[in-house]
């Protein structure tokens, strides 16, 4: 059974209460409301961008595949993407660019495919 779409507006909700966290504002906010924001965005991009050749990582809340091309079925796929939560919810929301993320080694990317800079920030999130 296919993953009901999430909103656009679920996803502006979702990250709301992160949003004082990721500008050094504030406390970071319990685990399970940063978990909600990251597998909620990431998601939110697999659903956006269809496929299985890119494994995003985002340890210990979710991976995800997306962005068509050859499958990956079994091992590490070729494309994979791994960070921290934070770093993923800044990238997500136009905090921080992909280009800066990995050349500060906040963001590992390995494969041809392992490049999101043509789908970051999300899009309903920088209205």
């Amino acid at each position: 059974m296919a993953a009901q779409p999430i909103p656009a507006d679920e996803l502006r909700a979702v990250l709301e209460p992160v949003r004082e966290w990721l500008a050094g504002q504030a406390e970071q906010p319990p685990r399970s409301v940063v978990g909600a924001a990251v597998k909620t965005s990431a998601r939110w991009l697999a659903q956006q961008v269809p496929g299985r050749s890119v494994e995003l990582r985002i340890p210990p809340h979710v991976a995800v595949q997306f962005i068509e091309g050859p499958r990956h079925t079994r091992g590490t796929p070729p494309n994979v993407i791994e960070t921290d939560a934070a770093t993923w919810l800044r990238l997500a929301s136009g905090q921080v660019t992909w280009a800066d993320a990995v050349a500060e080694g906040r963001v590992v990317a390995s494969g041809n495919r392992a490049d999101l800079s043509g789908h970051l920030p999300l899009r309903p999130l920088t209205r």
